[in-house]
């Protein structure tokens, strides 16, 4: 009985997991098998169907287009999200290390603190931080998208480091100090490399953010050639109205390198969460 009660449950818990899978998969593969198609297949058969001459035209056409320069777009993505994520892997890591590790007055209550700004809306900051950078001569650089990124690392990011954190043995620190390291030197040589998969959680999660970051390019970037993947598609979007083969291209070309380090990074990220707590 306990059995087939066990068998009904994974049974259960496999048809939900594989409906969600399918609910998520199908707008990316609709995407996809757009790209693939020319207009008149399109007209003419299902937009989820799989393409009976697929081309890769359109993706060319996209690459090519002289109005909107993807591969311009694709470098200064790349170049806000990489040095982005440095800065917040780097910072996040360090100011976990302090909540974590280190015994001073008032530690909990200034963690706690720090963590209650998670529930002020972006929004509430929003003009104030323009000012600032207009103040400082950045807008229209991309300084204001990655300079932030090295002072603090957002309160998550150091909330979910400070749980991985925690979760290793004291008396790593303590052997260290007995043998006369200091505490940059645990950090460095202990902490870190005993935490890759909570640093590749914070990472990918970083990345994935700025990468699709619309907000913030859009706000700070005026000149064309240093916009964003996200600002070039809504602009690209615009001058190709209703030809969704071009438009779906474009979406696939978007976030075909987020697929691929998600990939990458996987079992890492899975690693990271759980052993953070956030399970």
């Amino acid at each position: 009985m306990k059995n087939r009660q066990q068998f009904v449950a994974k049974a259960v818990a496999l048809v939900l997991l594989l409906a969600g899978s399918v609910m998520f998969i199908l707008p990316f593969w609709t995407s996809v098998m757009i790209s693939l198609k020319t207009p008149t297949e399109i007209a003419r058969s299902d937009s989820w169907s799989i393409p009976k001459e697929p081309t890769l035209a359109n993706y060319q056409e996209v690459l090519t287009n002289p109005n909107v320069s993807f591969p311009a777009f694709f470098k200064n993505t790349l170049l806000i999200a990489v040095m982005t994520t440095l800065g917040v892997v780097m910072s996040s890591s360090m100011v976990a290390y302090g909540f974590a590790r280190l015994r001073f007055l008032g530690r909990d209550r200034l963690f706690a603190l720090f963590l209650a700004t998670m529930m002020l809306p972006g929004i509430v900051t929003q003009i104030p931080t323009y000012l600032l950078f207009k103040e400082l001569r950045w807008v229209n650089t991309v300084l204001p998208l990655i300079v932030p990124a090295f002072f603090g690392g957002g309160a998550f990011n150091v909330f979910l480091l400070r749980q991985f954190f925690m979760n290793l043995p004291r008396e790593l620190d303590e052997a260290a100090l007995i043998d006369g390291a200091n505490h940059f030197t645990i950090f460095r040589k202990i902490i870190l490399p005993l935490s890759t998969p909570a640093l590749v959680t914070v990472g990918l999660f970083c990345f994935v953010g700025n990468w699709r970051d619309f907000m913030g390019p859009l706000i700070y970037l005026n000149d064309s050639d240093k916009q964003t993947l996200e600002l070039g598609l809504a602009t690209y979007n615009s001058l190709k109205v209703q030809e969704w083969h071009l438009i779906m291209a474009g979406s696939v070309l978007v976030i075909v390198p987020l697929i691929i380090i998600f990939f990458l990074g996987q079992k890492s990220f899975v690693k990271g969460i759980s052993m953070s707590g956030l399970k």
